[in-house]
């Protein structure tokens, strides 16, 4: 994937992005927002094609100046301080269920 400076999706663009995991299956995902926690970026997306509203959580891990990989996040106390970040980001904007 490359990486742009900025994240964010303008509003005419697509906030979809496609994942290949290393399975080789393809999931597309709604881009939701990039938290950063203790130093590192962990991108919050919800699966575009699942509609129970359970986002996913992966630790971004530059690779280079134009690329980055994408990894799976499995210490369910990183997962719960970035989703905690994430909610208070939005608390105004979203409703969760926990």
């Amino acid at each position: 994937m490359e990486n742009n400076e900025n994240l964010i999706p303008e509003e005419e663009e697509s906030n979809l992005l496609s994942l290949t995991d290393e399975n080789g299956q393809e999931t597309t995902f709604e881009y939701l927002d990039v938290i950063e926690y203790e130093g590192k970026e962990y991108l919050i997306l919800l699966p575009a094609d699942d509609e129970s509203g359970e986002i996913v959580i992966l630790e971004i891990e530059p690779v280079d100046e134009e690329n980055e990989n994408y990894l799976s996040v499995n210490d369910e106390v990183l997962l719960n301080a970035v989703y905690d970040l994430f909610k208070e980001k939005y608390k105004d904007i979203l409703t969760f269920e926990d």
